[in-house]
């Protein structure tokens, strides 16, 4: 394919180039900001409170396999206090948020023991705390839990004036007076407005974001299996610019994996798409499409869509590594393949495959993945040249940086399962590791990567043979 061999010929060139980040862009701004999260046990219930500066309505819910408690908000901001995030109290564990969707911010809840959300509620400000999202949670037993998990969440949209008094907790206020109000049992019961299924629905569902400044388009949530049927080959035109996605991993409330200094993957990883999406662009050969152009959540197959209906010639997903021991450095390549090339291998594929769950969806009645596309021709050709690439990559990365002694290795991302688009995961280093994090983030590190200036304008040189 000569098209994609330029294509990879220059973006293998910027990616020796650029793995450094740079600085994220504008916050988009939020009527209310969150400013404090505790968590605390008392009576038997784990209490979780949130203090904004305005008053918010809000919805939550439960999720299964894992057990996680959702919570989402409008789209609020996050100044927090200059200390670490609420560690394991009660049936809590820990805790992540982020842009879930345009004007819609979400946080997930990780527990410890199947719970129950027993109150919902908002505070109204008083000695000299702002407005107060609270949830209660109980613990109860597994079977109840899946009862309830994924069922219609409660949605808050009144508040009261003062903390709850246990004997007789005010009844919450529904969205609509035509709204059912239930009662949550607990120790102390209240009753909760529940609007009809298909608003519950709408509120929580993930349609991903409208519109993106990067300009992809996110598909439509209803069409939940991948769309793998390849696609005609396009007409090719010599002036045409070539297309390549790059694919920042992570984001909104998935943070990825966290660093020894406590920086975020999902940082790291915008930052590294922006800079090389810059540089690609400089060439003028090139279309280059983010899946991501901000702090936000994408599904997995989404980013796999987004791929496709671009009509990309390249794919790249950009991700930063941890494992438990810190000794461990060096990039890597992977690509698509059905049986792993080592343990560590599926390993990372089954923590990357993951990150869905961790922003709180309901994979539970998801149609499940076509293994025998694996074996299409399409499929097959774009493994292929994904295979070139990737070591082509692998060669000019170890002229500039450590690499890991197998260094293109191969699992079953989710991510890189376009049947007709050549896609490659690539692993820039270990966050775990204290040098190899120390690299990322500094220029020093980028000037030894920009030691393969030589391969640029070189008109020959192509990573697909």
């Amino acid at each position: 394919m000569w098209g994609l061999g330029r294509v990879c010929r220059w973006a293998l060139v910027a990616l020796t180039l650029t793995a450094g980040f740079a600085g994220l862009g504008p916050a988009v701004a939020a009527e209310s900001v969150v400013t404090d999260i505790r968590v605390a046990e008392r009576a038997g219930a784990t209490r979780v409170v949130f203090e904004l500066t305005r008053k918010v309505a809000f919805s939550a819910f439960t999720l299964g396999n894992p057990a996680r408690v959702v919570i989402d908000l409008p789209e609020v901001g996050w100044r927090l206090p200059a200390r670490p995030l609420p560690g394991a109290t009660g049936v809590f564990e820990k805790l992540r948020y982020g842009l879930y969707k345009p004007g819609n911010s979400r946080v997930v809840l990780d527990i410890r023991t199947p719970a129950a959300i027993t109150q919902a509620f908002i505070l109204e400000p008083q000695g000299g705390k702002g407005f107060r999202v609270v949830i209660d949670l109980t613990p109860t037993t597994p079977e109840a839990f899946l009862r309830n998990a994924g069922k219609a969440p409660v949605r808050v949209t009144a508040s009261r004036p003062s903390p709850p008094s246990p004997p007789a907790p005010p009844a919450l206020v529904a969205t609509s007076p035509k709204k059912k109000m239930v009662l949550v049992k607990g120790p102390n019961p209240v009753a909760v407005p529940v609007a009809a299924p298909a608003t519950l629905t709408a509120t929580v569902t993930a349609l991903g974001p409208k519109a993106s400044r990067s300009g992809l388009q996110p598909p439509r949530q209803q069409a939940t299996p991948f769309r793998l049927a390849p696609r005609k080959p396009e007409p090719k035109h010599r002036d045409k610019k070539h297309v390549v996605v790059l694919d920042p991993g992570h984001g909104g409330a998935d943070p990825g994996t966290i660093g020894i200094s406590g920086i975020y993957e999902k940082h790291l990883t915008l930052s590294m798409a922006r800079v090389l999406k810059k540089r690609l662009e400089r060439t003028g050969r090139f279309k280059v499409l983010l899946t991501r152009d901000r702090d936000i959540f994408i599904r997995l197959r989404d980013r796999v869509q987004m791929a496709r209906d671009a009509k990309a010639e390249l794919f790249i997903s950009i991700h930063a590594n941890s494992v438990g021991n810190k000794k461990i450095k060096g990039s890597a390549v992977y690509t698509l393949s059905e049986k792993a090339s080592d343990s560590e291998a599926q390993e990372l594929a089954e923590k990357e495959n993951k990150a869905d769950l961790i922003a709180g969806i309901d994979l539970t009645y998801e149609t499940p993945e076509v293994t025998s596309i694996l074996i299409d021709l399409a499929q097959r050709e774009s493994m292929n040249q994904s295979a070139r690439f990737a070591a082509a990559l692998v060669k000019e990365l170890r002229r500039t940086t450590k690499v890991l002694r197998n260094s293109h290795r191969f699992a079953g991302f989710a991510v890189l399962k376009a049947p007709d688009v050549p896609s490659v995961l690539f692993e820039m280093g270990f966050l775990s590791n204290p040098s190899d994090e120390r690299a990322l983030r500094s220029r020093k590190y980028r000037a030894r990567l920009a030691a393969a200036t030589p391969l640029v304008g070189d008109p020959v040189f192509n990573p697909l043979g």
